[in-house]
């Protein structure tokens, strides 16, 4: 994970080792029912990487299968002046190699030592695309990562089939041939996955829905209804769904819309249901000048809106994401608050440190920067006492039940995010006979029971 860890991967023991034998892409893109804004940035669409590999365990011809899905991102994972479709494009290309790459190198070891093999391969190939395209905003890690993460779900989904168990079940020293200290330092020498999540899912969790930029509140704010037979508003999805958790998409950059954004989402919540629990998240997507920027807008709050500051959960990002630079913008007194959430600068342990040493006090798992991405992070999250949450990137289908089995699994994750219901619901339209619940939220709660079956613990459906 990092320049002072080492995975030997020249000497691997082959107990309970699994070797990739086939790899294979494909995808789809989905229109979304309304534009989602964030950050500055506008998304209409979406695409969908499908990764399907076969695997063989040893002394054994017979080939178990994986799949691994995920939305690709770009607009989030890679903002950049090159337009969308260009880097869409080029994080496909970098898919497309990986699956080649792994293909010749047939990798063997069990999930997380695959897992570590892929991400070196990832990150070489990443380098040789900056070079070869020349590219003026060279592909950031975490697009890489988001492209890269089909794969490795899919890893952990054969590893799980393989053993005829929820893969979740199958992250302790009886199946991997090394403990945590071998990826994440000495500290977790002699420590394992299993000794951070459970092996059975919570029954249910509370659904964070998104309020985004542009999101209409009520019936005010609609100019023309969609009339497709979905909440338009945030008051008719709150009605309809039971939900009492809000995440609230910020501008950063203008004090008054943020306050007023804010002061109206609480007015709504009050007059839908004062009874319920309500939790509020706010989302800067990296765009505050400052810390005092947050501090003054707390303030602000708790004098014109007391509720509005007793319900706020956790703040997210509001620094840049590159944290060499800005080196003064830390989040100490903000973090003495409330929890203050690494999310796009969480890419790996050394990421993770000096977050801390600028303030942070939580983490954002994500399954699109890799399913062994988020048992690393999971587990030094609860290693170090840090608040940590499940968030998606308008996840669809499959990539949506993939990242609620990972927030089921871990016992500190206290509520899932999910938005592709809200802006993309064609993406779950195969998924909706066997997993409807899972999509038509009632009481603000996703059954997340549902996801103990074998591999990642749901069954695919054709893309």
């Amino acid at each position: 994970m990092g320049s002072s860890q080492r995975v030997n991967l020249n000497t691997m023991t082959d107990k309970n080792s699994i070797t990739i034998q086939e790899v294979t892409n494909s995808t789809r893109s989905f229109s979304y029912r309304q534009p989602m804004k964030f950050g500055g940035r506008v998304v209409n669409d979406v695409t969908v990487l499908r990764t399907e590999i076969a695997v063989t365990r040893k002394g054994s011809r017979k080939k178990i299968h994986g799949v691994g899905e995920m939305t690709m991102g770009n607009a989030w994972a890679w903002p950049s002046k090159i337009p969308d479709k260009i880097t869409l494009r080029l994080m496909l290309e970098l898919a497309d190699r990986l699956a080649a790459r792994v293909n010749e190198a047939k990798i063997s070891g069990d999930a997380l030592q695959v897992g570590e093999q892929i991400r070196g391969l990832r990150e070489q190939i990443r380098q040789e695309m900056i070079t070869e395209f020349k590219m003026s905003d060279p592909m950031p890690k975490l697009a890489a990562m988001v492209a890269a993460s089909p794969l490795d779900a899919a890893v952990h989904d054969a590893w799980g089939r393989a053993h005829q168990r929820n893969a979740f079940q199958c992250l302790s020293s009886e199946f991997l041939n090394a403990d945590l200290g071998e990826y994440l330092g000495e500290q977790f020498a002699g420590k394992y996955p299993a000794d951070y999540v459970s092996a059975a899912p919570k029954p249910t969790m509370p659904l964070y829905h998104l309020v985004g930029a542009l999101d209409p509140l009520s019936e005010a704010d609609l100019r023309t209804r969609l009339n497709d037979g979905l909440p338009e508003t945030l008051e008719e999805w709150l009605r309809l769904e039971g939900i009492k958790r809000l995440k609230i998409k910020l501008d950063g950059n203008d004090m008054d819309w943020d306050v007023g954004r804010i002061v109206e989402v609480t007015r709504i919540c009050e007059r839908v249901a004062p009874e319920r629990d309500w939790k509020l998240s706010f989302d800067f997507n990296e765009q505050c000048p400052n810390e005092d920027y947050v501090l003054d807008l707390l303030e602000r709050l708790e004098s014109l809106s007391r509720l509005s500051f007793e319900r706020l959960q956790y703040i997210e990002q509001p620094s840049p994401r590159d944290l060499t630079q800005r080196s003064e913008f830390t989040v100490h007194r903000l973090s003495r608050i409330r929890p203050v959430v690494l999310d796009e600068a969480l890419t790996d342990m050394e990421a993770l440190k000096l977050a801390r040493q600028r303030g942070y006090s939580g983490i954002a798992l994500k399954a699109c920067k890799g399913h062994t991405d988020c048992l690393f992070m999971g587990a030094a999250g609860a290693e170090f006492n840090l608040f940590t949450c499940m968030q998606d990137l308008t996840c669809v289908g499959g990539s949506f039940l993939h990242s609620a089995a990972i927030a089921a699994h871990f016992p500190h994750i206290p509520a899932i995010e999910g938005n592709g219901r809200q802006y993309c619901p064609a993406g779950n339209e195969a998924y909706m006979e066997d997993y409807a619940p899972m999509f038509r939220i009632r009481y603000g709660t996703v059954p997340t029971q549902l996801l103990d079956g074998p591999g990642l613990g749901f069954e695919w459906k054709p893309l």
